[in-house]
Order: C-alpha cells, then sequence, then structure tokens
C-alpha cells in the first residue's frame, strides 16, 4: 500500500479518505460477520445449536457515518463563511 503524506492533504481531502476508510471497513466486518454466521451453521450440525450474538458493527456504523455527514455539513458551512469574509 503506498503511503500518504496526510500533512499534506487538506481538511477535505482528510474527510474523504476517512470516509472512505470507514466505508471500506464496514464492507470488510460485514463481509467476516457472513463468514463467521456461515461457519456457525456448518458447525451447528455437530453440536447443540448456537445462538447468534446481535451483529454490533452495524449500528456503530451507521453512527460513524451519521456523524461523518454532520462534520461534512459543518466544514461546508465554515468554508461558506470563510469564502464570504
Amino acid at each position: 500500500m503506498a503511503k500518504i503524506d496526510l500533512d499534506s492533504l487538506s481538511i477535505e481531502e482528510l474527510a474523504a479518505l476517512r470516509d472512505g476508510a470507514i466505508e471500506k471497513l464496514a464492507e470488510k466486518v460485514a463481509a467476516r460477520q457472513a463468514e463467521l454466521e456461515a461457519e456457525l451453521e456448518r458447525l451447528a450440525q455437530y453440536g447443540r445449536p448456537v445462538k447468534k450474538a446481535p451483529a454490533a458493527a452495524v449500528p456503530k456504523t451507521l453512527k460513524v457515518e451519521a456523524a461523518t455527514r454532520d462534520n461534512a455539513k459543518l466544514e461546508a458551512a465554515a468554508k461558506a463563511a470563510r469564502e464570504a469574509a
């Protein structure tokens, strides 16, 4: 993976990088969770039924995405205020 010079990025570029990282992480968590659930189903045939734990990744992801949207709105408003001044 290529190194990124974070100091040289603008706030908008850093925010976009963060959003991309959050999205990619959510995809990987969902894929891994699906793999583990499939494995539990395969293993369940050998013993007693397995209780599934509720997925904690989705609500956290939704909260992070909501915060990201709020931050983007604040950044856009601040930028507009700076340009107007």
